[in-house]
């Protein structure tokens, strides 16, 4: 999946200004609590003693592009990075910010200025102390026009950086800035390693130094990652020994390494979690989790196309294409419709909209209206210069789902005239080659939610730029001006207000048709202990996860 990492935030406002690594509420005042809609298994509580040891392997159907944070905005690089860097605050298990690298931080002046003390003696794997200066040295960085990142925004929101002593330094900024916070919940880069490095071809974008829970030791092109414990990790050493990331690119090959023992941890697809993970052997070998994701996937369509440039057609395509089918069918019913960019029952989710109906009809007349019918009496629509609407839709190899989806979407624009075609392309090319780049007609992707709500890195115009995220090219006034307002707006009942206009523009806009939010499926290996759902997911205590002696396949040298 690729994610803005975006990919990475959360919904923390500055609406309470004390010092300290607690958070406030995540619902606005007055705001009705809302069911959760998940379930999951009971967490693996062992009344024996956590022990070290053991390996885990997991299943990653993409690559990682890049090692160094910042230059990457895909799922598999974010995710094998978590392991390997620190920062000064990170999210809880219930997604509220608290202290990491950081031993204490303060909000002062409404907001405008953040001061952070870093915890002494966290050591980068090479040996070298973390300070301040490194600090320092990733807020340069991120605000460097040479750098290639797309997260710049949140660091020259800053007005100023100071490093007020060995272990700390303070933020200050012109006036409030709701993301302030979220801001350093980003990863501290190694100024020692990094500094003077071309940060495009340097190789460190694979072979990392971090300050993590681990330290990459191999990496196999096309193969696997291979992780070990650090043993110097500030928090203390992770109990499982090693991790190793291996790149299966499709979902059943995948599974079938599930079966044979090849693989510990992957996410099922709702046909391997509905109907081939059930009997004694699973129930007594394996867990599986079920909780509504912060991830949803949608068809986008690039605007500068002569396809889509024009508003009418996608309307009339969000009345073309059942959601409800496409839920059936791709995900056996195991997510939920969406018309927009955040998840379904968060209190910035906007239920006051509306969905466009299912309307084959309405949707071949709205295209008419917009010169598209069939002139010719082949069945495919044509405009007034002859040139017929014949489209492809692009996905990344080894994900059924957004197949399955395409094909539905293909079916039923077939039925309005619409003739398109699907392509898959494996996973780094697509991002690298089409995705970057805007070579695409349309395509169908995920994205992670931030929780929080600034989405001004995927939908503001500044952002539509190659390599940027905001890849189809939207560019509007006023959803600009809003996701300005929004991300200087600390009051979340105001931010409210501003995120459920800016959501009723992309709804009338329609620059992506929103289709759905997945049920996250993993499965797990009932080896594993302290394994439980939070609002987080699984994995927020990773580092607490054990392996009972006896059932250890894998040990460490020491």
């Amino acid at each position: 999946m690729r994610v803005a990492r975006v990919v990475f935030l959360v919904f923390l406002l500055v609406t309470a200004f004390c010092c300290g690594c607690q958070g406030p509420s995540d619902q606005p005042a007055g705001a009705k609590k809302t069911a959760k809609p998940a379930t999951a298994a009971a967490p693996a509580v062992s009344p024996e003693k956590p022990v070290d040891g053991g390996r885990i392997v997991i299943a990653s159907i993409g690559e990682p592009s890049n090692l160094i944070p910042p230059l990457s905005t895909d799922s598999a690089s974010s995710e094998v990075a978590n392991l390997l860097y620190v920062a000064p605050l990170r999210y809880d298990k219930d997604i509220k910010l608290e202290c990491w690298a950081a031993e204490r931080y303060e909000v002062d002046e409404d907001g405008k200025l953040l001061k952070f003390w870093l915890k002494p003696g966290i050591r980068w794997t090479d040996g070298v102390e973390l300070t301040a200066a490194d600090v320092e040295f990733t807020y340069k960085l991120m605000i460097d026009p040479k750098t290639p990142t797309a997260y710049a925004g949140d660091y020259k929101a800053i007005k100023s950086f100071t490093v007020t002593g060995k272990y700390s330094f303070e933020v200050r900024y012109a006036e409030p800035f709701a993301r302030s916070l979220v801001t350093w919940a980003l990863a501290i880069l190694p100024e020692h390693v990094l500094k003077g490095q071309d940060l495009m071809n340097t190789k460190y974008a694979r072979e990392p130094v971090g300050a993590g829970p681990y330290k990459l030791v191999s990496w196999e092109p096309g193969r696997r990652l291979v992780l070990d414990a650090n043993p110097d990790y500030f928090e203390g050493r992770p109990h499982i020994d090693q991790v190793v990331y291996r790149i299966i690119p499709d979902t059943a090959t995948m599974f079938l390494e599930l079966k044979a023992g090849g693989v510990d941890m992957m996410g099922l697809t709702p046909q391997q979690y509905l109907y081939q993970t059930k009997g004694p052997r699973w129930e007594a070998d394996w867990r599986k989790f079920k909780y509504l994701s912060f991830a949803y996937t949608y068809l986008a369509y690039n605007l500068k196309s002569p396809f889509f440039s024009d508003v009418r057609v996608r309307q009339a395509f969000a009345h073309a294409v059942n959601k409800e089918d496409v839920v059936k069918g791709a995900v056996l019913g195991l997510g939920m419709p969406t018309v927009g960019p955040y998840k379904p029952g968060t209190w910035v989710y906007d239920t006051s909209i509306t969905d466009y109906a299912y309307d084959p009809a309405l949707a071949k007349k709205m295209l008419a209206e917009a010169g598209w019918k069939d002139r010719n009496g082949d069945g495919v629509l044509e405009d007034a210069s002859g040139r017929p609407f014949r489209f492809t839709i692009l996905t990344n190899q080894g994900n059924d789902q957004r197949i399955k989806s395409a094909t539905i979407i293909q079916s039923e624009l077939a039925a309005i005239g619409v003739k398109v075609s699907i392509r898959t392309v494996e996973w780094a090319s697509f991002i690298k080659e089409f995705v970057n780049k805007g070579n695409f007609d349309a395509l169908i992707l995920g994205w992670t939610i931030t929780q929080d709500p600034d989405a001004y890195d995927v939908w503001h115009s500044s952002r539509a730029v190659p390599g940027g995220l905001n890849f189809v090219g939207f560019k509007n006034a006023k959803a600009d001006a809003l996701l300005e307002e929004g991300r200087h707006t600390v009051d979340m009942a105001k931010r409210k207000k501003i995120y459920d206009a800016f959501q009723e523009i992309l709804h009338r806009e329609q620059p992506y048709l929103f289709l759905y939010a997945p049920y996250a499926l993993p499965i797990l290996s009932s080896r594993f202990q302290n394994v439980a759902v939070a609002p987080a997911g699984i994995t927020y205590n990773f580092t607490k996860w054990w392996v009972p002696r006896d059932k250890q396949t894998f040990r460490l040298e020491k």
